[in-house]
């Protein structure tokens, strides 16, 4: 009997601490959802695990291009926190789509990857980065279309250094997603993306950044929606703290300036 009565103690001991978390956020754990411009996913996914272990709430990520995402808010798709850049956010905002008070987060600039193991060619000047795409038999970057800012930005790097119509017939244009991923199934030699984006590609290496003169940097701000709530201001604030810029940097983004 007494060690029944020691095993019934222990379980619930076991049961309080798993709801500790929830009990200390309010009695109630909220599921998050979060749409965010991909460029800005990995920051999210990496500050989840410690977030959601302290507060009890859970995250619920989706990812897609700027362009994509404005348009699905547009809509009327659901969600508690919106991270894409500013000028998505406010236009979102004039239309009552988010709440006012966007939150800079961060800033990331584009770089230049080929397949691990590769030659890395020079990129450290304008005119040696137009050499090495004119070398390149294929190209990949986003899609301009989708709505992507890189893939906006490399478009009009290409018409920047005469080099679009020599480059027609060997770009791999990616409708979304990690441009760097062509490189490592060969469907490309040479992959234009923000440099968050080619950091977690396993099997691709990144050359550089762009050289200063041809370089986007792209902006990241965060925005709730109009009903979100407690949790969900409380996750960014934890993106727009000290514990979100740690994350930043690990993964190739900085603090916006």
């Amino acid at each position: 009997m007494a060690r029944r009565s020691v095993w019934r103690s222990v379980r619930r001991g076991l049961i309080l601490a798993a709801l500790l978390p929830a009990l200390a956020a309010g009695g109630r754990a909220d599921e998050v959802r979060v749409l965010t411009a991909g460029a800005f996913k990995g920051v999210v996914v990496a500050a989840a695990p410690d977030w959601e272990r302290e507060t009890g709430h859970r995250l619920v990520v989706d990812n897609d291009t700027a362009g994509a995402l404005a348009r699905r808010v547009t809509a009327g798709e659901s969600f508690d926190l919106l991270v894409v850049p500013p000028a998505q956010m406010a236009a979102l905002a004039r239309a009552g789509r988010v709440a006012e008070g966007a939150v800079p987060l961060a800033r990331v600039g584009i770089g230049v990857a080929v397949r691990q193991g590769a030659p890395r060619p020079d990129i450290g000047t304008v005119e040696a980065l137009r050499a090495a795409i004119l070398a390149a038999p294929r190209l990949a970057y986003i899609d301009p279309a989708s709505g992507g800012s890189s893939g906006t930005h490399v478009a009009w790097l290409l018409g920047r250094l005469g080099v679009a119509e020599a480059m027609r017939g060997r770009s791999v244009l990616v409708p979304g997603g990690l441009v760097a991923e062509r490189l490592v199934d060969g469907s490309a030699d040479f992959a234009i993306h923000q440099i968050s984006e080619i950091l977690p590609v396993a099997g691709a290496a990144l050359v550089g950044p762009l050289p200063a003169e041809v370089q986007l940097y792209t902006t990241y701000a965060g925005a709730l929606a109009p009903n979100a709530g407690e949790a969900a201001r409380g996750f960014l604030a934890r993106l727009s703290g000290e514990a979100g810029r740690a994350v930043l940097r690990a993964r190739g983004m900085e603090p916006p300036g």
